[in-house]
């Protein structure tokens, strides 16, 4: 399969930044290159796809930079796009940090050597009370807690950045027995399989990513979920409208995304139909600069805050449905 080669190049204080805005948009598992023979490797490998000015630059600039993959598929054209618009607006934004020139450079790759690099660093993570995430590739000691067995594999979402890690510490809050939970933008499973793993009676998830799809169920089946109780689906629910009138079918307990602010904000109108009365919305990947913008479209809703965490600059929201 090939695969689509993302690089980010930043400033050495700029790489968590970098790292934290591309977990925002569903991607955790990366790559961070900071020494110039990395960069002079990366140069040599690609210098097909430069022209000389753009190589002398960067020969240069020495800059370190942070490289993920996506799935060479159609629909993860739309995902590199607003990846692209994402560093571009972060460029124009103060952050009080030199970020340095943020450039996105994309490449078509067959190697997948990659894929097992990032694993060094993926350990397990108690999160919140009662959960302990685990590589599917460690043993753990669970002493006690509930294991959640992942391999995040090319679908993202390891539990180990805030946004997800928020997310779960409210699902642990919000799951009761016999919940029915939907988890918009599943990537991975994680926060669909915690659930029923929780107490769930059933969870749905949904993606724009085929891979996700597959990565999800196969995460599932490791941790002993019956497809009974999981199901994933394919689509965007902002587009789809078949898609969304089979979600429709089911009013869920529980409803989670873990995507972006202006994502949040085009699904705050569909939220509230696919909720039970005292249902519980949880979104987070949202950065502290767009909370206010998140709270005021969840309330034009009648998705009122209950519950707000900061993670660093990100931030999560737990809503409750107002009843009319």
């Amino acid at each position: 399969m090939k695969w689509t080669e993302i690089t980010v190049f930043t400033t050495q204080e700029g790489l968590d930044a970098v790292c934290g805005r591309l977990s925002s948009l569903g991607i955790d598992q990366v790559q961070i290159e900071e020494s110039r023979e990395a960069i002079d490797a990366f140069l040599q490998e690609t210098a097909k796809y430069w022209d000389f000015a753009d190589l002398d630059e960067l020969v240069q600039s020495k800059e370190p930079c942070v490289k993920a993959y996506i799935g060479n598929a159609a629909d993860n054209a739309r995902l590199l796009q607003q990846i692209e618009d994402s560093f571009a607006a972060l460029k124009e934004m103060d952050v009080g940090l030199n970020l340095g020139s943020l450039r996105v450079v994309a490449r078509v790759t067959d190697d997948a050597d990659w894929a097992n690099n990032w694993k060094a660093y993926y350990k397990p993570l108690p999160i919140g009370q009662r959960l302990l995430v685990c590589p599917s590739w460690e043993k753990a000691d669970p002493q006690g807690r509930i294991l959640l067995s992942l391999d995040p594999g090319m679908a993202f979402g390891s539990g180990s950045h805030h946004t997800t890690r928020m997310c779960l510490e409210f699902l642990e809050q919000a799951v009761q027995a016999g919940s029915h939970v939907l988890d918009l933008g599943c990537g991975s499973g994680i926060l669909s399989i915690a659930a029923i793993l929780l107490g769930a009676a059933h969870a749905t998830g949904v993606d724009i990513d085929p891979i996700a799809q597959k990565t999800a169920g196969e995460n599932a089946a490791r941790n002993g979920v019956q497809a009974d109780r999981y199901t994933v689906l394919c689509g965007d629910v902002l587009t789809d409208a078949a898609l969304v009138e089979r979600l429709r079918a089911q009013a869920y307990d529980v409803v989670v995304a873990n995507i972006v602010a202006d994502v949040i904000m085009g699904l705050s109108p569909l939220v509230p139909a696919l909720m039970k009365d005292d249902g519980v919305f949880i979104t987070s990947g949202i950065i502290a600069e767009r909370l206010e913008d998140v709270l005021a479209a969840l309330q034009a809703q009648g998705l009122e805050p209950v519950s707000i965490h900061a993670g660093e600059d990100w931030r999560a929201i737990l809503a409750k449905k107002v009843r009319p």
